[in-house]
């Protein structure tokens, strides 16, 4: 391996003219490719009277209808595809434990690109030919682990491809292997880093130099933090499978300050969250993909529902966005694991024991979020009997199993959660601004 391999792609230095050129033909292709092949788009486009010809500059996107969750899972699973099954490569999914998954599909060149922009990105974040890769996200339908696995490979370097979980064991082949990169949730490195000082050693000691952190909001005051306390330099990752999965977005080791959005594969938007309207870059508002060169499933106008900024670019062309701490639904990241208020309504509505007034207690101890339940009993039933604990526990264990999130459940008697009129206050954030 050579450090040519490590060069900058010419898209990254390119002009913002030539970057805008480029964006506006991949734009017409993605279009014209999902109205053509994905009856879902086509009777989207149709039912909004618009056409892929009617995109004749990249302002006309705003013309078009977004895409949402919602349009992914009422066409599960394979419905708004635009390639026949027999084209895809792969297929991940979200975790859909209480309701249909998105799922997601990858042709042939699509595992290539994403190969492509994840190596970019590791390269980014300042990784150097012959360096030994770590991975702790997790394998299999959720994105991030092979997403790692592909890019980091493609660039080069040597991986170990570990998953979650088996937090000693991680740390004894850290400790053997002696990887330069690892990547994983920031949460995740926090536990990793508790281990280690458990084990009576030094986390500054290991010979870990970087770590490419994603799959859940982290503030720049949790980046401090972690290079701190592991001598390392802590960039982020951004992606959602359903633009791609990582390395839509990420930053660059030598500003790391904020990601750069990959222009060339993925054209960004910022708009009011409550109009649906575009807002200028440097206005902060819900980020909004569309995928410029994607086969198996074209995403036009995503609605991601995290709120950021658009910046300009500082360490390549292409513009960034601000770090994602916040997003425009109730949807709660509880250590890298997505949590809606619905799953947990779900499940809970099974135990007849439990009434249906709740309230999820967001709280904080320092970098962790916790996630506490709020519950009434239902009429009767006395929160400090033996038959209320028992559902309690249960509730505990099957939100754990079928959401992926520890929870503590706090039972509470009639009357204990407020009511409201209109729409039920769900989300109780007690956590520092």
């Amino acid at each position: 391996m050579t450090d040519k391999t490590f060069a900058l792609e010419p898209i990254e230095k390119a002009s913002v003219d030539e970057l805008r050129a480029l964006q506006l033909q991949r734009l017409k292709w993605s279009l014209a490719h999902a109205y053509a092949n994905s009856p879902v788009y086509k009777a989207k486009f149709d039912a909004a009277g618009v056409h892929p010809d009617d995109l004749k500059q990249l302002s006309d996107l705003a013309k078009f209808p977004f895409t949402t969750k919602k349009d992914l899972r009422d066409s599960y699973p394979f419905g708004m595809f635009a390639v026949p099954r027999d084209q895809l490569a792969r297929i991940h999914a979200s975790s859909g434990t209480t309701g249909k998954p998105t799922v997601v599909g990858y042709t042939l060149k699509d595992i290539d690109t994403w190969a492509g922009v994840v190596a970019r990105s590791i390269r980014a974040s300042g990784a150097r030919p012959g360096d030994l890769v770590h991975i702790s996200y997790g394998y299999g339908l959720f994105t991030g682990g092979l997403g790692a696995h592909y890019g980091a490979e493609k660039l080069g370097l040597t991986v170990v491809p570990f998953g979650g979980g088996q937090t000693e064991r991680q740390i004894q082949l850290i400790q053997d292997f002696r990887p330069d990169i690892i990547m994983v949730t920031p949460s995740y490195m926090l536990a990793i880093a508790d281990e280690v000082e458990r084990m009576g050693l030094d986390p500054k000691a290991l010979s870990l130099r970087l770590g490419i952190f994603g799959a859940e909001p982290w503030t720049n005051e949790m980046r401090t933090a972690i290079e701190a306390r592991m001598n390392i330099d802590a960039v982020d990752i951004y992606g959602l499978s359903e633009v791609m999965g990582p390395g839509v977005a990420n930053e660059c080791v030598e500003t790391k300050d904020g990601p750069t959005i990959w222009e060339d594969h993925f054209y960004p938007e910022i708009i009011d969250p409550d109009t649906g309207e575009p807002v200028p870059d440097g206005q902060e508002g819900e980020l909004v993909f569309t995928s410029l060169t994607k086969e198996a499933l074209p995403i036009i106008r995503y609605r991601t529902r995290d709120l950021t900024r658009l910046l300009p670019g500082t360490a390549r062309t292409m513009r960034r966005m601000q770090k994602i701490t916040g997003r425009s639904d109730d949807m709660m990241i509880i250590r890298g694991v997505n949590v809606f208020p619905t799953q947990i309504e779900e499940l809970l509505l099974k135990r007849p024991e439990l009434s249906p007034h709740y309230q999820c207690v967001l709280t904080r101890e320092g970098p962790m979020d916790n996630l506490k339940v709020a519950v009434e009993c239902a009429p009767g039933v006395d929160p400090e009997g033996i038959q209320a604990r028992a559902a309690a526990k249960l509730l505990q264990h099957e939100i754990k199993v079928y959401v992926g999130s520890s929870v503590e459940v706090e039972l509470k008697g009639e009357g204990g959660i407020e009511r409201s009129v209109g729409k039920a206050r769900r989300v109780v954030d007690l956590r520092p601004k």
